[in-house]
């Protein structure tokens, strides 16, 4: 038999319809148009304005996308993983209420949580489980709705996030295709750089956390910066390396979409023109978990059987690392 390696068949996504643009943001907290794009590269993000949705909501709009799309049958989904920093709620998993929501009731779900490399890792998680030849359909979901942890008094966060969610379908394949290789790494030290310091076992909700406004996303701006450059840029080095690629060899980069000058800097380490790298940052700001499937989805149209992809990813925790992925269908 012909070894199996996990590609992707099919993708979706799903943006909200409100688009928050910097002039907007302007009027909000003390910042302007051109200081988010030079810095960023952002010029509008898309907002969930309806409280009573949360990133589930998203997320099966996104899988609906895809199964209209691809014209499969959710029945036949065998495992659906939700990667997300913003679940409905912190117990009853969110990816399992989107299975049953879309009609996957032969799936099993479950959410998965690395911040923003959460698709990333969760592509390494549904590759396994395509190469172990148990499971022939795995849908993964990148969904976050940010809208709902920033706090839009503070300009340091409120100009980057956005909400949004993205899917891929992993199937196996036998012509060599799909994911090749990766390259992932964690390193705790920047626990206190990116997080939410509230809700969780070490601090519980109480009135105190609410009104310090400690269930809200905080980060130290030039520190991850700092190691979001060094980490994304070394992983995609490391994995054209452990590979023998050569930049001629890539087809594409497919970056976290956190920071337009992170993703130059991870180009430019690997040598790559401009043309190779794939970015929608402007349209819709960082929708963590969301940014890399936004980008495969938007971009479809260029991805031709075989292509060199490479993604990568840095995020809260830290988490970052990079995939080498072989394209496996021309868009019909």
């Amino acid at each position: 038999m012909n070894k199996i390696t996990a590609a992707i068949t099919a993708v979706g996504a799903y943006v909200p319809d409100y688009v928050l643009t910097n002039k907007i943001l302007e009027t909000l907290v003390d910042t302007n148009d051109e200081w988010i794009t030079s810095r960023t590269g952002i010029k509008e993000r898309r907002i969930l304005k309806d409280d009573t949705k949360g990133t589930s909501f998203m997320a099966i709009k996104a899988a609906q996308d895809l199964i209209t799309k691809a014209n499969i049958d959710p029945l036949e989904i065998d495992m659906v993983i939700m990667a997300t920093a913003t679940p409905d709620m912190p117990v009853a998993a969110s990816g399992v209420h989107v299975a049953t929501e879309i009609g996957a009731k032969n799936a099993f779900a479950y959410d998965l949580q690395a911040a923003c490399s959460s698709f990333l890792f969760g592509m390494s998680t549904a590759a396994a489980y395509i190469q172990s030849g148990r499971y022939k359909k795995i849908l993964l979901i990148g969904a976050d709705k940010m809208s709902s942890i920033v706090d839009y008094t503070d300009r340091t966060t409120c100009i980057i996030f956005g909400d949004g969610a993205g899917a891929a379908l992993f199937e196996p394949n036998y012509e060599g295709l799909g994911l090749q290789d990766e390259y992932l790494r964690g390193d705790s030290i920047g626990r206190d750089f990116l997080k939410i310091d509230a809700g969780g076992s070490l601090h519980p909700a109480t009135t105190q956390t609410v009104e310090e406004g400690r269930h809200n996303i905080k980060q130290d701006g030039k520190t991850v910066f700092k190691y979001a450059v060094t980490n994304m840029a070394d992983a995609s080095e490391m994995i054209l390396k452990r590979n023998n690629l050569t930049n001629a060899d890539v087809d594409w980069l497919v970056p976290h979409q956190a920071n337009k000058r992170i993703i130059d800097a991870t180009a430019s380490r690997m040598n790559l023109e401009d043309s190779k790298v794939l970015m929608n940052i402007e349209k819709y700001g960082n929708t963590t978990s969301a940014t890399l499937p936004l980008v495969l989805n938007d971009f479809e149209n260029l991805f031709k059987k075989g292509d060199t992809i490479i993604l990568a990813a840095f995020g809260g925790g830290f988490t970052w690392g990079s995939i080498y992925l072989k394209w496996a269908y021309d868009k019909k």
